[in-house]
């Protein structure tokens, strides 16, 4: 017996690594946009005034690209949606601030891997 394959919409992915900004600030950026259709996420983004929405813009206009490269002819640029939308934690970076009487303190500079897929709706 032939099992039947469901057929899931493609997705199409572009990412932003070693983004120098905490996931925690990305984050708030990346969850207007998740589930919205793509050019209304562009518009979303350009009014958002936050420093990383232009790289959440630059990831997800991207995306879109990919779609149109990968996706033939079949794809229609006006029916696709942002299907995910994460911000993953990079390396951080150890950095040492001085102190008082001659010590020092640590802290850390955290960075971002911004993921951006769309696709069309199911």
């Amino acid at each position: 017996m032939a099992e039947q394959e469901l057929q899931t919409p493609a997705q199409y992915k572009a990412e932003a690594r070693y983004v120098r900004i905490s996931p925690q600030k990305a984050r708030l950026v990346v969850d207007l946009i998740r589930g919205v259709a793509a050019g209304q996420a562009r518009f979303i983004l350009r009014a958002t005034n936050k420093r990383i929405a232009p790289l959440v813009e630059k990831v997800l206009t991207s995306a879109i690209a990919n779609a149109t490269n990968q996706g033939g002819d079949n794809i229609d640029v006006d029916k696709l949606i942002v299907t995910e939308a994460y911000v993953n934690e990079g390396p951080r970076m150890k950095r040492i601030r001085p102190a008082p009487m001659g010590r020092a303190y640590r802290y850390q500079r955290r960075i971002a891997h911004i993921v951006v897929k769309v696709g069309e709706k199911a």
